[in-house]
């Protein structure tokens, strides 16, 4: 018997409530909530599978990095 990875559009979410979180492909993805948090280590994995680090940078999880993308001043 072989075993195989789950492709991330087959993972299992985190997200059990509803209404359910974006999803991490989604314009909104921030919008997901905390499913663990690690403010000592700077970072969250939110519902949605995304690391999200405290410096706005994330971890998408299709392992792509998103750069940090904070607001500009007005």
């Amino acid at each position: 018997m072989t075993m195989m990875a789950a492709k991330p559009s087959q993972a299992p979410r985190a997200c059990k409530h509803i209404p359910c979180c974006p999803e991490a492909s989604a314009p909104d993805r921030d919008a997901a909530s905390i499913y663990v948090s690690r403010p000592e280590q700077g970072w969250s994995l939110l519902c949605n599978g995304i690391v999200s680090f405290e410096d706005t940078g994330e971890l998408l999880p299709d392992g792509r990095a998103i750069a940090p993308h904070r607001p500009t001043d007005p």
